[in-house]
């Protein structure tokens, strides 16, 4: 979540409040694919983030890319009024209570790892969460397509002069931003109902990782969402009362700090 985000901040300096929208129908798309057409959970892996990356790509041809320009106001209270379409549009189609999405056999029980046993599936959402990384920032820094990328966001006016479309490269970020949601609304769809608001559970701890790592940063996104990860986990244990705050005081913390985030720059936070 925390990685879709801020790769489409990063190019396109829009707040994507849709993006638990995004998680969610990633989680439906798994769902019915599976209850309408028998579509297994690994091929609902790549098939939910592909259909849900061409309805965000339809998204941001249709609407967003109007707002390019404009106050970052209007793109921020788009996004947040896409959510309310998309939920109130789900609740019609699917109810509001919600329904359990079984974790694959392959993949139920739990691990013995030597000093504890651990669910199994975690271990494979954990796994998955590394590779997607590593991919990701691959294709950023070490592939033609992530140096233009990089190089629109640094200086779109220049790389427009040498004849390259930046609009073609801000709808494919775009879109693959929204897919990164979407892969993560069917890792989570085992682990809790899939419901319509089950990407407002989980958004706002998204932008807190975003902030703390540094708008647009995606190395900031990915250590500091392993790092708040693992100090949730911790907190429920050592911390119980306070476990739900733990996130927003660190990132208090850092904003006093570091306005700009642990990783982001001063210009990237304004």
């Amino acid at each position: 979540m925390a990685l879709g985000l801020s790769v489409i901040f990063g190019m396109l300096r829009i707040v994507n409040f849709a993006h638990g929208a995004m998680f969610m129908l990633g989680a439906f798309v798994a769902y019915y694919g599976a209850q309408l057409v028998g579509l297994p959970f690994f091929p609902a892996l790549i098939v939910a983030p592909v259909i849900v990356g061409l309805f965000g790509l339809l998204i941001e041809v249709v609407f967003l890319r109007r707002l390019y320009g404009l106050d970052p106001l209007y793109g921020l209270l788009f996004t947040f009024a896409l959510v309310l379409i998309i939920e109130d549009a789900m609740r019609l189609a699917a109810g509001a209570l919600g329904s359990p999405f079984p974790t694959p056999p392959l993949l139920a029980g739990v691990t013995n790892l030597g000093f504890t046993v651990f669910p199994t599936y975690r271990l494979f959402v954990i796994g998955v969460a590394i590779v997607v990384c590593i991919v990701v920032w691959y294709v950023l820094e070490r592939t033609p397509i992530g140096a233009r990328i990089r190089a629109a966001t640094e200086a779109p006016v220049l790389v427009r002069a040498l004849g390259i479309d930046t609009q073609q490269l801000i709808s494919i970020t775009f879109a693959a931003g929204v897919a990164l949601a979407a892969l993560g609304g069917v890792l989570a769809a085992p682990n809790q109902n899939v419901e319509p608001t089950m990407g407002d559970k989980v958004i706002i701890n998204t932008f807190a990782i975003v902030v703390i790592g540094g708008l647009g940063s995606i190395g900031g996104s990915i250590v500091t969402g392993f790092a708040l990860g693992l100090l949730q986990t911790l907190g429920a244990v050592l911390f119980p009362a306070f476990n739900d705050t733990l996130i927003f005081l660190v990132m208090i913390i850092v904003l006093l700090v570091r306005p700009s985030g642990l990783f982001g720059t001063p210009a990237s936070a304004k």
